[in-house]
């Protein structure tokens, strides 16, 4: 959250996942390095969900948003004995 400022939910624009990302990068400086590769796919440690479907499901950083989605970016958390 410290990449946010601190803001656990924040407003971006764009018609896809990657554009998305874009857009969040010119708010938050540095954002968008922590979250995908140099290519812009997303880290296989991070999951992005679009309206609590998985992209990986969908069309990946190319899926669609519209107004009033929701997508959440969610790094995977390893545990086990």
């Amino acid at each position: 959250m410290k990449l946010t400022n601190n803001q656990s939910e924040v407003a971006a624009n764009g018609g896809t996942i990657a554009e998305l990302l874009s857009d969040l990068e010119s708010q938050f400086n540095g954002i968008k390095e922590r979250i995908c590769e140099e290519n812009g796919t997303p880290r296989r440690f991070i999951n992005i969900y679009l309206n609590e479907e998985d992209i990986r499901f969908l069309d990946g950083e190319n899926t669609q948003v519209k107004d009033g989605d929701e997508v959440s970016i969610i790094p995977a958390i390893a545990g086990g004995n």
